[in-house]
């Protein structure tokens, strides 16, 4: 039944829009109304297979798939080559998809990396292969396929890189073409020239290697260096612009407003979101700059993502995902990453509810070594202090007084406010070591900076969100977005919050992500340390690293880490290190030229002069004592008439269990 489920499924795609007339792309617009993006699959400009020469149609075939003109749609040889090759290097390498297969899943298909996918890809490439002769295969998937640049088709990629007809092309430019699709943006030579000569000098060594051109030619071609067009001549320059950000726009439109991927694609449509540009350039601006990222192992970089959003509406002013080339609707590292934020979670599942029930920046916390029923959180530096303020407890990011202080209020009272905050918890995530964010599932940048605007926005958070409306080409209004509003918490507490987080960045572990001209900064720093397993034991670093930061007008968050953690990729960084830098440059691009402001003060706010500073003397008597998390709420301190009332709201509630989710090592 699932089979002939598939079967049908597959049938049902229409492969004569193979052949599609040219319609009018959908419009992408920023948040002042002006274009920032195209998105539409008339996407090319068609030219005959007779005008394309048969260095690039070899070209293709040598790279992309050498039993092309023998096989059906499926390359079983092929699939069976990849596939061990594949297990002998413990990782994907290489791909085992025919051209047919491509141009079935890049016209009708999604990249989700499923097997029911990939049937519907497999039984589609047959139909294609039943529906057309091998050279129409050829010419529709070269008039189709992405090669850079926001640029579809050989005859504008053509255009674009060389400023050239596709019959005019020499060798070594249809093979550099040729050698485009595998990864766009990595091999495009306008982003890094010399490793797109590799990459077409390989090409051209495939077609020595399988006979179609000789060794002398083979020897003159590789000599020759890339000549790439003036960039001045611009065409379809709004295609493909600001991937991250549109691939968030095409999902809030299909789970949001209702819209199908394939209405969407057929064009027409325009999409007003809430964009700045100046964000959206800063931020790809510091992530072009690998000064400030970790350095890679090997071949591999250390990935980021990032979401920067006005905390007063939700709406998400710039996302980047990835740090190399771009794949549609690919992984976005930026939404839908999930990672243990490490300490950047201690403000959502500790503190902010510790000040809702009483507790301030001078609350007195214990810091020492205990043991919480098995949990046995130790500090980064390994070193404790008896009894701390609750402002330096979290400004340093010291692990055993926040754990102590969920213990003291209750697990309970943590994981409610984080379910507020729309961050996803299981089950199994209620125990203490959540406040050192150690969550089974983790979160995302997108999840983290929706929940800290909350504080810069006095406890109203407000769902974070891309398209402010779309409309069809006659102007009539198909959705429309709607800011939706939670009050999480109380406004005073929202602001001493901030008070505290800003003296993260002015003398705590942030000071890496102080802004220019005394602009007010608030923020977190996050660090995830590796899997306390056998397979990383004398292994040194970190595998997560974050940031979460505001200023009056922005929040943002940035991850830093490897797409997976091994032994042999791990970062020697921390959340205040490179993610700070990150944070720092993105919001300092951001914000020039706008005016210095202050944070909102809540509603008859009386300022208190010790209030963030954590100096004044505990009014409310907290535990004077050792504070061993006694959930019975046996205080040995002082005044234990008068802290039943304030200080054991949520006592009894915390769990002590907190096994095989908190790092004990020191998140930071």
């Amino acid at each position: 039944m699932v089979f002939i489920y598939f079967v049908v499924d597959a049938y049902r795609i229409d492969l004569s829009k193979l052949e599609d007339p040219v319609g009018t792309p959908t419009v992408i617009y920023d948040r002042y109304g002006d274009p920032v993006s195209e998105l539409s699959s008339v996407r090319f400009r068609h030219v005959s297979l007779s005008k394309i020469p048969e260095e690039i149609i070899h070209s293709i075939i040598a790279v992309e798939d050498q039993r092309f003109f023998s096989h059906k749609g499926i390359d079983f040889r092929g699939i069976a080559r990849s596939t061990w090759r594949n297990l002998q290097a413990g990782r994907v390498v290489q791909g085992g998809s025919t051209i047919t297969q491509q141009l079935a899943k890049n016209l009708f298909l999604t990249s989700d990396r499923t097997y029911g996918r990939k049937f519907r890809e497999v039984i589609t490439a047959f139909r294609i292969e039943r529906e057309y002769s091998k050279e129409k295969i050829l010419e529709l998937y070269l008039n189709h396929i992405y090669f850079g640049e926001g640029i579809w088709g050989i005859q504008n990629a053509s255009q674009m890189y060389f400023g050239k007809d596709v019959q005019d092309i020499t060798l070594e430019e249809g093979a550099l073409l040729a050698a485009l699709p595998k990864a766009p943006t990595h091999y495009s030579p306008f982003q890094n020239e010399e490793r797109g000569k590799q990459r077409r000098d390989l090409v051209l060594y495939l077609l020595l290697e399988q006979g179609y051109i000789e060794e002398n030619v083979y020897t003159e071609a590789i000599s020759s260096e890339i000549v790439l067009r003036d960039w001045e001549i611009e065409e379809d320059s709004l295609r493909g612009r600001y991937p991250s950000y549109v691939d968030f726009v095409i999902d809030e439109a299909i789970k949001i407003h209702g819209l199908t991927e394939e209405r969407i694609w057929a064009g027409d449509l325009h999409i007003y979101t809430e964009m700045d540009l100046t964000v959206q350039n800063a931020i790809q601006s510091a992530f072009s700059n690998g000064e400030l990222f970790p350095v890679g192992a090997g071949e591999e970089i250390v990935q980021g993502g990032t979401v920067v959003l006005d905390p007063y509406t939700g709406g998400v002013r710039g996302i980047m995902g990835n740090r190399s080339e771009h794949v549609y609707r690919g992984f976005n590292r930026a939404v839908q990453l999930k990672r243990q934020p490490g300490s950047a979670i201690k403000p959502l599942s500790v503190f902010a509810p510790a000040l809702e029930r009483g507790y301030s920046a001078s609350s007195t916390l214990v810091d020492e070594r205990m043991d919480f029923g098995g949990y046995s959180p130790r500090n980064y530096d390994n070193q404790y202090r008896g009894r701390v303020s609750l402002y330096d407890a979290l400004i340093y990011s010291i692990n055993v007084p926040a754990v102590w202080l969920l213990n003291e209020i209750g697990v309970t009272a943590g994981v409610d406010f984080l379910e507020k905050l729309g961050i996803p918890l299981q089950e199994s995530d209620r125990n203490l070591s959540i406040a050192l964010g150690g969550l089974t599932e983790g979160t995302s940048p997108l999840q983290l900076a929706q929940a800290y605007s909350v504080f810069p926005n006095l406890g109203t958070m407000n769902e974070a969100h891309a398209i402010t409306k779309i409309t069809n080409g006659h102007g009539e209004v198909l959705a429309k977005g709607e800011v939706q509003g939670t009050q999480v918490m109380d406004p005073d507490n929202a602001y001493r919050m901030t008070q505290i987080l800003q003296g993260v960045v002015q003398e705590g572990t942030g000071r890496n992500a102080l802004l220019n001209y005394d602009r007010p900064t608030a923020g977190k720093t996050g660090t995830t340390q590796l899997p306390s397993t056998s397979a990383f034991e004398g292994v040194t670093g970190v595998s997560d690293a974050w940031f979460v930061g505001y200023t009056p007008e922005l929040v943002t968050a940035v991850w830093v880490g490897y797409d997976k953690v091994t032994p042999e990729y791990v970062m020697q960084s921390s959340g205040g290190n490179h993610p700070a830098r990150i944070f720092q440059a993105i919001m300092s691009e951001s914000l020039e030229g706008v005016p210095v402001s202050d944070f909102r003060l809540p509603n008859g706010w009386k300022e208190n002069k010790n209030e963030g500073k954590g100096k004044e003397k505990d009014k409310e008597g907290k535990d004077k004592g050792k504070g061993k998390g006694n959930k019975e709420g046996k205080e040995k301190g002082k005044n234990k008439a008068e802290e039943k009332g304030k200080k054991n709201e949520g006592k009894g509630k915390g769990n002590g269990k907190g096994k095989g989710k908190g790092n004990s090592k020191g998140n930071r």
